[in-house]
């Protein structure tokens, strides 16, 4: 069946303040209704853009990208335009456009481009004027010789590429506007487009729309005082009711089909785009492969030479665990990631800003030891490098980096200064509506009293990411654990009318996304300026832009997340150690080196035995000093345990109270297969208590020359204890 209309206006969730839209079900609904494309234009902004590429993609509906601007000269009021892209040259154009925006056209609550910069941008680009455009300002005002010498100025800078937007949707001035168009259009032979300028999804979510439009606004609901700039026919409407809408205007039908057809870009996602890292010119083979080599087989020399080898282990099998790992890191076509991140770590260290010693996977690799990435050799806790990269399951790697919070920025601002401004930002990230706080929200824009929406919203049980279904019962969730459901919000709910009707609209809005912010610690550093990949988004006043895709996004668009964590523990570390030092300067004593410290000190454990960890990293929680009470701990290994098991899936499963009851004797060493008892102490202990080792069985034998065991069943070594 030939297309009949095709949705080219429309504000998702992410234009954060005028929309109730979610990408998927918008996606849903639009193949539900048999359209062939669907067009997001958010209001100054692309954020919504991958996630809305790929989910229209896999329902099999053509995305069409695009925004709407607000187009201002200094000393002009801002006018609106839809601009769409018609290919990859339009969406970069609008990418700068968007990034310059945010950075130098802040007014007010809006960002604003100026005419000039959209005329050097329109390479690829389709403009689309209606009702809020500069010729509906004018057209408005009377204005008609002056509206049309506008569209003739654009005609002539956007040739094929111009639009006039008809809605019928009920709003003030709009009849008067869509004449004096049509007029205009049949005139100066322009295309005339039909649209919904879409805000919601259903019929009966106008009344939620508007509830978030005075949370963005600070208004009540029943202000006779507020705008009122939307209607309740501004919702995803179908092709018939669209066709029923415009049955006198055909051709405004038949060119939103024309238009999607004419709009084709195509986003290349999962392709990685590292920046290329500068080999030294001295270097024989002068590639980043051989660099790495090079670097990390120097650095693996230098390394032994200051730490022994681990038991089992030789030089030469440190070597060849180094040869394994460069090979696979080659292979996936990562050396220039291992490359940047030791050279801004090694930056770091050698200006005397406090770096981690390493954590999660990434502790893993040899080759990062050797480069100076972390601080711990692998070799000696049988550490697998598969978990971080594997050939067999594709990914990025990526290193958790920990920074002193004090001087992170110091390192940011090297790597800026190293790979070029233009190409490194951190990212944005999105927060939402809240149970909570969707609940205060709500009850402020329907007018009640302060301590009546606060009664409620303490009746929230405070779980993390608990929703408002899952207060009320309503949950899969819920129903598997009692304590998500408040017995006290769900009589509440049931018996008074005021706290349904807000708990109802409520849930309508919840889990929205309702403003922007800034990653923790994620950088991206690209090959060429960021706006070949996304857009950057800016706040008022501010100086460092970051993206405007997320962190999953960024990276499916290609670019590659770095962790710049900064945590207060290292700062906190190294006051201590330089107070520690000049103490020792003015006794004349050795300096202290945090690195040489024993991990067989019987003070520390007896201080982790009492919990006294409330600032110690990943040991200061409640719930951690509890189980360290309970468990104990008086290895080391007993300390790598603790910090696997303090997390929800051993925590749920009681895990924890198992390891806790074999540590101290108090249950039976068990094992769900009988080559368990081969393994070797060493993991018994970290996995199970394990005191003494088993007796040998066949196939296993004891390891002749250095007092080591080594399991011939698994390959792995037993200590020496046993």
């Amino acid at each position: 069946m030939t297309p009949r209309f095709v949705h080219l206006h429309l504000h998702s969730e992410f234009s954060l303040t005028d929309s109730t839209i979610r990408i998927k079900p918008m996606v849903k609904r639009c193949a539900q209704l048999g359209l062939p494309a669907v067009a997001i234009t958010d209001q100054s902004n692309l954020f919504a853009l991958v996630k809305f590429y790929k989910a229209a993609e896999a329902e099999g509906l053509k995305p069409i990208a695009g925004a709407d601007i607000w187009l201002a000269d200094e000393g002009q009021p801002p006018s609106r335009l839809s601009l769409l892209c018609r290919n990859r040259d339009g969406y970069l154009g609008l990418s700068r456009l968007l990034s310059r925006a945010y950075q130098e056209g802040h007014r007010g609550d809006l960002v604003c481009v100026k005419p000039a910069w959209l005329y050097d941008e329109r390479s690829g680009l389709v403009v689309i004027a209606g009702r809020q455009s500069l010729l509906g300002q004018h057209l408005a005002g009377g204005r008609n010789d002056t509206a049309a010498r506008i569209l003739h100025d654009w005609r002539e800078l956007f040739p094929d590429a111009l639009y006039l937007e008809l809605t019928r949707t009920g709003r003030d001035g709009e009849q008067a506007f869509n004449m004096a168009a049509v007029e205009l259009a049949d005139r100066m032979d322009l295309p005339l487009l039909a649209s919904n300028d879409v805000r919601f999804l259903l019929p009966d979510d106008f009344e939620a729309h508007e509830a978030r439009v005075c949370i963005a606004s600070g208004r009540v609901l029943d202000d006779p005082k507020r705008p009122r700039d939307y209607s309740p026919e501004q919702y995803l409407k179908s092709p018939e009711q669209m066709a029923e809408l415009f049955a006198d205007l055909p051709e405004a039908l038949e060119n939103t089909v024309e238009l999607a057809q004419r709009c084709n870009l195509e986003l290349q996602l999962g392709t990685y785009y590292l920046p290329d890292f500068p080999v030294p010119d001295g270097h024989t083979v002068h590639t980043v492969e051989s660099w790495l080599r090079a670097q990390s087989e120097q650095g693996l020399a230098e390394r032994l030479k200051k730490s022994p080898v681990a038991a089992g282990h030789t030089t030469e099998s440190y070597q060849q665990r180094l040869a394994i790992e460069l090979d696979v890191i080659i292979t996936m076509g990562f050396p220039g990631y291992f490359l940047i991140v030791a050279d801004f770590i090694n930056w770091a260290k050698q200006h005397d800003i406090p770096v981690g010693p390493g954590r999660g996977s990434g502790a893993g690799s040899l080759v990062a030891w050797a480069l100076g990435i972390t601080d711990l050799d692998p070799l000696p806790y049988d550490l697998l490098f598969e978990r971080f990269l594997n050939p067999e399951r594709v990914s990025m790697p990526d290193f958790d980096i920990d920074f002193c919070m004090d001087r992170r920025d110091e390192v940011i601002d090297y790597v800026a200064q190293k790979y070029g401004r233009d190409r490194v930002s951190q990212i944005i990230t999105y927060g939402t509506m809240a149970a909570k706080a969707v609940v205060r929200d709500t009850g402020r824009i329907l007018g009640h009293p302060y301590g009546f929406v606060d009664s409620i919203a303490k009746l929230i049980p405070l779980t993390l990411g608990i929703s408002l279904d899952d207060a009320l019962g309503e949950s899969e969730a819920a129903r598997k654990d009692n304590n998500l459901a408040s017995a006290e919000l769900i009589a509440r709910y049931q018996s008074e009318d005021d706290v349904r009707d807000l708990i109802d609209l409520a849930r309508k809005l919840e889990d929205l996304t309702r403003n922007a912010g800034k990653h923790a610690g994620g950088v991206v550093i690209a090959p060429s300026p960021l706006t070949d990949f996304c857009p950057l988004f800016c706040e008022q006043g501010g100086t460092s832009p970051v993206t405007q895709f997320d962190k999953d996004d960024v990276e499916a668009a290609g670019l590659v997340k770095f962790d710049f964590l900064g945590l207060r523990t290292l700062t906190i570390l190294d006051w201590a150690v330089k107070a520690i030092n000049a103490e020792r300067q003015r006794n004349g004593e050795a300096e202290f080196d945090l690195t040489a410290l024993p991990l067989d000190d019987p003070a520390t454990y007896a201080l982790f035995s009492r919990g006294d960890t409330v600032a110690v990293f990943q040991f200061e929680s409640r719930g951690m000093r509890e189980l360290l009470k309970r468990a104990r701990p008086d290895r080391f290994e007993d300390i790598i345990a603790l910090a696997a098991l303090f997390r929800p899936g051993p925590l749920g499963s009681g895990m924890d109270k198992d390891w806790t009851a074999r540590k101290h004797g108090e249950a039976e060493v068990t094992y769900a297969h009988d080559l368990g008892d081969a393994d070797c102490a060493g993991a018994g202990r970290l996995f199970a208590g394990w005191r003494r080792p088993a007796a040998p069985r066949d196939g296993q034998e004891k390891a002749r020359g250095n007092g080591q065991g080594a399991c011939q069943v698994r390959g792995r070594r037993v200590c020496a204890q046993c």
